[in-house]
């Protein structure tokens, strides 16, 4: 049942008295934070010049990094409290405190992950929420003569050492860790990791393998199954046991193999004709090499862009999420599905707007952020200027947010620089944007290579 009110109080009261259809109460809770805005920033203030990534989908921990890539810095989000002694606490300017970075977050720990010449991968982070734990990524930078090893791809670059850090962030214990020696994996945006409930999933590009571990409750990392050069348990030992058979022969991996039947298997069932079968078939056997020259790294075709257009919430985060639900998409949100349908019929073709959407996959499965803030259902804002995936957004201009019951009256906007600008000459410049997933607080960040990091809260007062 919608509140037919829009203070506060009464909707408090309403909620009290009325009763909401099965299923929608927590919807009609997420309908308060329509009056629980952010409404006053604090720019400038006095922080760590660290890297700081997100919030956790619980909102437990805000996840940060040391400047040279080397430590793991987790903070607490506290509320910020102060006392007045006057009537009309709200015209008073808040206290020297209010500028401190300590005075809204408290610092649980630094660990360092990296040694002198490892760092950390800062756009790696894997948040296991059942457990608290949070899985962390270091490399070494790239060899330029990396040795040819058998199985290995030469066309990929090679790095010495990746390890993954399984972590408790309740107190930074380091539970476990895997390392992978002169391989390649994407860490960057987590194109090459992939996570569900208990199952990690990890590309190896140098070695065109998958590796699938299990987090235990306990906190290891176990090895569960490579997919790569055998794909079933007994491959090996029947290869072995047919050594006379397979002697002096060129074998394909395992998992290039079953990719090169599924093709064949695919002509020769669906294609009834068999004159087109036969035509099919010599297309295939004509360019048998260049599918054996195949990497395995990103897909283009109609079946999984279809996969993708109607089950986009199961690429980005789990069913079983208890925030899943609040993520816009166009699967689950009609105001994102307009605007979905627009981009899509304003493309230039139908292919090409496929391939730009595939040519996103890999996604991040933990990108987007639960804030009731970014739920299209509660609030509209220009995705143009300020995207719901990486939170970038100019910091000269102010992203401005709406209510969709009234979308005539302006709730709260929110500016990453003073409202006077840069001075002429100046490049413009980007913040990052962290939303807190429940509270009404954000950070906005704007950081560059040769200046420390300049760090914005927005907060309710």
């Amino acid at each position: 049942m919608m509140f037919r009110s829009n203070n506060l109080a009464a909707r408090v009261f309403e909620r009290q008295i009325l009763t909401p259809r099965p299923g929608t109460s927590v919807n009609l809770v997420r309908l308060f934070y329509e009056n629980l805005v952010p409404s006053c920033t604090i720019y400038d203030v006095d922080c760590p010049d660290h890297g700081f990534h997100k919030f956790t989908d619980d909102g437990q921990y805000l996840v940060s990094f040391s400047r040279n890539c080397q430590d793991l810095i987790v903070y607490r989000p506290t509320w910020f409290s102060f006392s007045c002694k006057e009537e009309d606490c709200d015209s008073h300017s808040l206290p020297e405190k209010a500028k401190r970075f300590d005075s809204f977050f408290t610092q649980l720990y630094c660990v360092s992950l990296a040694s002198s010449t490892e760092y950390i991968c800062r756009q790696f982070f894997l948040y296991v929420q059942s457990h608290q734990f949070g899985l962390f990524a270091t490399c070494t930078a790239r060899c330029i003569d990396a040795p040819t090893t058998e199985g290995a791809i030469d066309e990929i670059p090679s790095i010495e050492k990746i390890t993954f850090y399984l972590v408790r962030l309740e107190d930074g214990v380091i539970l476990d860790e895997k390392a992978f020696c002169n391989d390649f994996v994407s860490l960057a945006e987590i194109m090459g990791v992939s996570f569900y409930e208990d199952l990690l999933c990890i590309l190896s590009l140098r070695y065109q393998t998958l590796h699938v571990l299990q987090i235990l409750n306990s906190g290891g990392l176990v090895d569960v199954r490579n997919i790569g050069i055998f794909c079933r348990e007994d491959d090996e030992l029947f290869l072995n046991t047919h050594a006379q058979i397979t002697q002096g022969g060129y074998f394909l991996s395992g998992i290039k193999q079953r990719l090169l039947s599924f093709v064949f298997r695919r002509i020769w069932n669906e294609e009834a004709d068999p004159t087109l079968r036969v035509q099919h078939l010599k297309e295939f056997y004509f360019r048998f090499q260049d599918f054996v020259d195949f990497i395995m790294w990103k897909d283009s075709s109609e079946e999984l862009y279809s996969l993708f257009e109607q089950f986009w919430g199961d690429f980005h985060c789990s069913r079983n999420s208890l925030h899943a639900n609040f993520i816009s998409s166009h699967c689950n949100n009609i105001y994102a599905l307009d605007e979905y349908r627009c981009m899509k019929n304003s493309a230039n073709s139908t292919s090409q707007f496929m391939k730009m959407m595939i040519s996103s996959l890999p996604v991040n499965c933990q990108t987007p952020c639960p804030s009731p803030y970014l739920d299209l259902s509660l609030f509209q804002y220009n995705h143009k200027l300020f995207p719901i995936f990486h939170h970038v957004h100019s910091a000269e201009r102010p992203v401005e947010f709406t209510s969709r019951r009234q979308p005539n009256v302006l709730n709260f906007k929110i500016k990453s620089g003073p409202e006077a600008g840069v001075p002429d000459g100046r490049p413009e410049r980007s913040s990052l944007f962290r939303f807190h997933p429940y509270l009404p607080l954000a950070l906005s960040i704007q950081r560059t290579n040769m200046q420390p990091t300049v760090v914005n809260i927005h907060f309710r007062r």
